[in-house]
């Protein structure tokens, strides 16, 4: 009996059993697709760390010692310690060239022809006034062989009227003798103007001849700064293509009368009429002697000059950004070990670009603060 009662109780159990795994099947399956089927939730957004920004630090400078120097610069070019431009003057204004003797880079000796003007016209006067003052001559002498039969006043008026006619003829002769244009010395035609048939202006360069076995640094430097130098004051100079070289200022241009205006303050400047433009000439550059000048170097190569003008040794210097000024009053801010900062009254000396001379108030090693 007891067999029975479980094998019936199985049997209802198996029955039950059945429909509950059908059930669980289906609702596993349901759970799961239905999953499949709603949207994706959106990922969750990486903000970036923002790092709050930090006050800037000034920066410090150490106070220390070194050589200053202070200098004047300038600019130039390499010049013939000889060399002149050459022109026709006023007694030949107007005038055309006839003919120009001399190219770029001829060699010429000293008395050599370099141009000359067309005074067709004035050779022409000048035959005319030497057989006027042959003439004139031939009266003279008449007039002194009977010097007993006319008045010493006669022979005296005769007299200077025969010496004005002489100079009328020197005169001419020396306007014909300036209208060929010769070279003053042995040299190089460096540079020719002009050419054949050109009208001529009195003082326009017709050409520049220069000795070119010996050049100099030639070097042209403001007004306010010339005031500065002196003969013998060291240099640097940098010479385009061949480096920097030593050397000391061995001559001043030649100080120039003012203006009308009084703007180039005796220096290089205008003529006081201000009708022409000043010539070039070597006499109007501060010339500087090199320690060694180097060699394969041509008239013109451009250069840049720097004269030290004072120099001192083991000076106390801060750079200028650390100097402060206000109402007349130098002072800086000292920062010592600990971070703490005090002002403090400074006394300067001399300043360059970059840095400046402290005479009284700070010693070496400590640190200031910039602006």
């Amino acid at each position: 009996m007891s067999t029975k009662w479980w094998t019936e109780h199985s049997y209802l159990n198996s029955k039950l059993w059945k429909p509950t795994l059908a059930l669980g099947a289906a609702a596993a399956l349901l759970l799961s697709s239905g999953c499949s089927l709603l949207p994706k939730e959106a990922e969750e957004e990486q903000l970036p760390t923002i790092t709050p920004a930090k006050l800037s630090q000034k920066p410090t400078y150490d106070v220390k010692t070194q050589t200053l120097e202070t200098k004047v610069r300038g600019s130039g070019k390499l010049m013939a310690t000889i060399e002149e431009e050459l022109y026709f003057t006023e007694e030949n204004d107007g005038k055309r060239i006839k003919n120009v003797a001399v190219k770029s880079g001829d060699q010429v000796q000293a008395g050599q022809l370099i141009a000359e003007l067309d005074v067709s016209d004035l050779e022409s006067q000048l035959k005319q006034k030497q057989l006027q003052t042959r003439q004139d001559e031939l009266t003279m002498i008449e007039t002194l062989r009977k010097s007993d039969e006319v008045s010493p006043e006669h022979i005296e008026k005769a007299k200077i009227d025969f010496e004005l006619k002489r100079e009328e003829l020197a005169s001419l002769q020396s306007k014909l003798a300036k209208s060929k244009l010769t070279a003053p010395f042995a040299g190089t035609i460096v540079s020719v103007y002009v050419k054949k048939g050109d009208s001529m202006k009195a003082y326009d360069t017709i050409a520049t001849v220069a000795d070119l076995s010996q050049l100099t640094v030639a070097a042209s430097i403001s007004g306010d700064d010339l005031k500065k130098i002196a003969v013998g004051m060291e240099t640097q100079v940098d010479i385009n293509g061949a480096g920097a070289h030593k050397g000391k200022v061995k001559q001043l241009p030649n100080p120039k009368q003012e203006d009308s205006g009084g703007q180039n303050g005796g220096f290089p400047g205008s003529f006081p009429n201000g009708d022409q433009q000043e010539r070039d000439s070597i006499d109007n550059y501060v010339l500087i002697e090199l320690e060694k000048f180097p060699e394969g170097l041509n008239r013109g190569t451009p250069l840049s000059v720097s004269v030290i003008t004072s120099r001192k040794e083991n000076a106390v210097t801060i750079p200028l950004a650390a100097l402060r000024s206000y109402s007349g009053r130098n002072y800086v801010q000292v920062v010592d070990a600990q971070g703490n900062k005090k002002e403090v009254d400074v006394e300067i000396g001399q300043q360059t670009a970059t840095d400046v001379e402290i005479v009284k108030g700070l010693t070496p090693g400590q640190k200031v603060v910039g602006r």
